[in-house]
């Protein structure tokens, strides 16, 4: 049994840095994809684009990218296939893919138009907030707890966003030099927050109630459905509203010249998707909860190279701003460290009473020997 017990902890070790080799492959990929992509989207409109669903249709349409991946899958056993028919019948899967796919369309919109209104410093900022709406939506969908960490963390991110709207003098830039203008940037930003906290406690909730698994192709799934879905929608807004028709003016006019207007778009779309899988690999291997907080990573970042790249100003209040994200972002984090060593404890205490357990066994057995010899 000792030597069970030994094996057993070797494994556990074994499957714990594949684990981490994993999750750090993932935040690589959304921390790199959220950067690129938010700057990527900034310069297009910076450079004269005008196409609010070309934008947001680079959010969405680069799912084909990992299809291929599907080819590398190897096969589950046939055990579990009577499972996961009772469990994922068809039905079910599409309306949950259809579901996700339509929140993330009006997220990805809100986005777009969000980022078109403000400068990408102020944007970013905003959303910082998408952490308190993720604490929101996983109490009433994934069971998460108010803590006194989470607590502070939503009253110190609420601050942050409110002074960034009743800031005296909102920043103009090409696109937003009005008043009314840098309100709806604020109201979709803020709005795109909420959908994007809405998305993740959906998946997270759709991996543990209807999947009910934890393996690659659920999350190429969970990527390509909702986003075939999405890609869908807005493709009928895109021709039904007319706006394919700009789009070739919109490339002559743009001030980087044309082979610049489709590398922009091309990145943003790779960007987009390196994005999404690293937020659903994430969801999966820890939980939305995480992957929320390890995109809040990236809050210092994409600020400080918008300053650098597009010269926005950096203000008083804004960096005021900045400071409480972080220390709101801080807060929340440290909570989502404390309840990960509860679970390191807990199964630490079981195996020292199961050696408890099986030591008697093992000092009856040597007393035995003894009598007998």
């Amino acid at each position: 049994m000792i030597e069970h017990a030994r094996k057993y902890s070797t494994e556990q070790r074994s499957h714990s840095f594949s684990w981490r080799l994993k999750v750090s492959l993932y935040v690589f990929l959304l921390l790199a994809g959220e950067t690129m992509a938010t700057l990527l989207g900034r310069l297009y409109y910076e450079k004269g684009g005008k196409s609010t669903w070309l934008e947001t249709l680079v959010q969405l349409v680069g799912f084909p990218l990992t299809l291929p991946c599907y080819y590398y899958i190897k096969p589950e056993p046939s055990k579990t296939k009577s499972i996961t028919k009772e469990t994922t019948p068809f039905l079910t899967l599409s309306l949950v893919y259809t579901g996700i796919g339509l929140v993330v369309v009006g997220q990805s919109v809100l986005y777009s138009f969000g980022l078109l209104y403000l400068p990408v410093s102020t944007f970013s900022l905003i959303s910082a907030s998408q952490l308190a709406f993720n604490a929101v939506f996983s109490y009433f969908l994934n069971s998460q707890k108010f803590t006194p960490f989470v607590l502070n963390s939503l009253v110190l991110l609420t601050l942050s966003s409110t002074l960034l709207v009743i800031q005296p003098d909102p920043e103009s830039s090409s696109k937003s030099s009005a008043k009314y203008n840098y309100v709806i940037g604020y109201i979709c930003a803020f709005g795109s927050s909420a959908g994007y906290s809405l998305t993740l406690s959906l998946i997270d909730y759709a991996f543990e109630k209807v999947l009910r698994k934890h393996t690659f192709k659920e999350i190429l799934d969970m990527d390509t459905y909702p986003s075939f879905v999405a890609t869908c929608v807005v493709v009928v807004g895109l021709f039904g509203s007319g706006g394919w028709k700009m789009l070739k003016t919109d490339m002559e006019e743009f001030k980087l010249g044309k082979l610049s207007y489709i590398l922009i778009n091309i990145g943003s779309t790779i960007s987009w998707q390196a994005f999404s899988i690293g937020s659903l690999g994430l969801i999966l291997e820890v939980s939305s909860l995480f992957s929320n907080v390890i995109s809040t990573v990236g809050l210092p970042i994409v600020p400080f190279l918008g300053v650098v790249f597009f010269h926005d100003e950096m203000s008083g209040v804004k960096l005021i701003a900045l400071l409480l994200a972080i220390w709101g972002f801080v807060s929340y984090a440290y909570q989502h460290y404390v309840d990960e060593q509860k679970p390191v404890d807990t199964n630490q205490e079981k195996e020292e009473e199961e050696m408890k357990l099986y030591q008697p066994e093992e000092d009856a057995q040597e007393d035995n020997s003894h009598i007998q010899a």
